[in-house]
């Protein structure tokens, strides 16, 4: 068979923009494909949620790929080993209650196991506004190519509906930002805005992140590291059981705000 070059390039842009036609009217939008992020979309397209995560960075995994200071293993407890074995994940013991995972392995599992159940994700996309209708609830997302904001371009965005915005962009915590800059928004903190990360304590941070995760604003779910440094937990480094179960909390969190909004 003779291969075609116009034919693989019509077939990638074809393809490409059914998927992202199709994305821009979705039940939940989720601000990032780290492990919470692409965690939360696999618990949610499981469900028949139609999902969708965008990334800036050309790879997926937010900070997993890197394990501790480039060395690329991660350590989950007990809980996020159950998460892991559900992803497939290979795993093994180090001392009692760590376990030791390869988070290359992980980070392939996890998004696999996401886009498999129904989610879409896509890469080199940037957030960079909220779209908010009545009663001051977020009801969208604006994006852009992430090279344009890159190359400093002055290129108009397009934008996106989702019923369930989630935001899991990490220690920047990007779309809570936005809410607090741009909107004057109040979130569910004590004092109303993003009250910043504290320094490193695994044991404190693991515990506080599930906790944390939670509606923050109408319409806005904060999920992993984005959770902690919006209500001020420390962080935990190279230790990723937290981060999965807050994926899996923010999916059960979303599902119930949308069920809410069929009933009313």
């Amino acid at each position: 068979m003779q291969l075609d070059e116009v034919t693989i390039s019509k077939a990638i842009t074809e393809s490409f923009m059914k998927d992202f036609l199709e994305a821009m009217d979705v039940d939940v939008a989720i601000g990032g494909a780290g492990p919470a992020g692409m965690t939360a979309a696999y618990y949610l397209a499981r469900e028949g949620v139609k999902t969708v995560v965008f990334e800036r960075q050309l790879r997926v995994g937010g900070g997993m790929p890197g394990g501790g200071m480039m060395f690329n293993r991660i350590v989950v407890q007990e809980e996020g080993k159950k998460l892991l074995d559900e992803f497939g994940v290979r795993t093994r013991g180090y001392e009692k209650g760590y376990y030791i995972a390869d988070s290359l392995e992980a980070v392939s599992d996890i998004c696999s196991k996401a886009i498999k159940a129904g989610a879409k994700i896509f890469n080199l996309i940037s957030i960079e506004d909220v779209m908010v209708r009545e009663a001051d609830r977020l009801t969208g997302l604006v994006l852009n190519w992430s090279a344009a904001s890159l190359a400093g371009l002055h290129v108009d965005p397009l934008s996106i509906r989702a019923k369930v915005v989630i935001d899991a962009t990490g220690h920047a915590s990007e779309i809570c930002h936005i809410v607090v800059n741009k909107l004057g928004g109040k979130l569910r903190t004590k004092a109303g805005g993003i009250v910043g990360e504290k320094p490193m304590w695994a044991e404190k941070g693991e515990k506080a992140i599930v906790e944390n995760t939670k509606e923050v604003y109408p319409g806005l779910i904060v999920a992993g590291m984005a959770a902690n440094a919006v209500f001020g937990a420390p962080r935990m480094g190279p230790i990723f059981g937290g981060m999965l179960l807050s994926g899996k909390r923010a999916a059960e969190v979303a599902i119930e705000i949308l069920q809410q909004m069929k009933v009313s």
